[in-house]
């Protein structure tokens, strides 16, 4: 198992990409802490799943867009595991589609306060961690494709993923000394419950057809990589935002 011994944090575990990301690292051995944002019914369903597997898990609740809330999910954290190998800033907020020019404060707030305060502060708690208990550790950031290919009506959603696109290669230099590797994953379309309520009239073929693979992503198809991306094969690699999106990207926009 590659991540045996470790211990791995996922924020926003409880449903969708987050729980398919902790049920993957826990079949690599590694001991899962299933972040949630009070959404207890979910993610005891996650944490059983996994140990019906065999897994350990432990969910543990914080409001991504409070700093309190995170200092004291990181003191459970040394508390129950005594220390961190492996964190994925997951958890966000998607407001969906909202014209610029009614945007209001407390929805811009609202938005960066989880997508890009909250991985912040989960990263600089999480380096603490790993420096103390040492040596090394990998942080691992769950950005989008609407940092590079945007479309209409995104621009809140699209600036708070760009800056933790910003904030994963500045991390990697000041923590390349202490041996922690700072990397981030690009999804395209995944096919999760917050992407189809956003699409009017969703079906699977006809949005999988304006992909260049042919088909829309599946959580699974980030798993592998974030394996990679938390086990020492990636030790070199560092400061990289790696797209996960059937070539989505590579298209010209219509």
């Amino acid at each position: 198992m590659r991540l045996g011994g470790k211990t791995a944090l996922v924020t926003g575990a409880n449903r969708g990409i987050g729980r398919e990301l902790a049920e993957a690292l826990s079949r690599e051995g590694a001991r899962v802490v299933v972040n949630h944002p009070l959404q207890e019914t979910e993610a005891h369903a996650v944490v059983e799943a996994i140990r019906c597997c065999g897994g350990e898990a432990e969910a543990i609740p914080a409001d991504i867009g409070r700093l309190t809330d995170i200092e004291s999910m990181f003191r459970e954290v040394r508390e129950r595991f005594g220390a961190l190998h492996v964190l994925i800033n997951n958890a966000g907020i998607d407001p969906g589609p909202t014209q610029f020019l009614q945007v209001d404060e407390a929805a811009y707030d609202r938005v960066m306060s989880v997508n890009l305060k909250g991985a912040y502060f989960c990263s600089r708690f999480a380096a603490e961690e790993m420096i103390r208990t040492g040596p090394g550790g990998k942080i691992i950031n769950i950005t989008s494709v609407h940092t590079r290919q945007t479309v209409l009506h995104r621009s809140i959603y699209a600036a708070a993923k760009g800056g933790l696109e910003a904030l994963t290669r500045a991390l990697a230099l000041d923590l390349a000394e202490h041996r922690i590797n700072v990397n981030a994953i690009a999804p395209g379309f995944i096919e999760v419950e917050r992407s189809i309520r956003q699409t009017p009239n969703y079906s699977r073929e006809v949005v999988g057809a304006t992909i260049p693979w042919g088909r829309v992503g599946l959580p699974e198809d980030l798993a592998e990589l974030a394996i990679f991306l938390a086990s020492p094969a990636s030790d070199y690699l560092t400061g990289q935002v790696i797209a996960v999106d059937g070539g989505l990207t590579c298209k010209l926009a219509r």
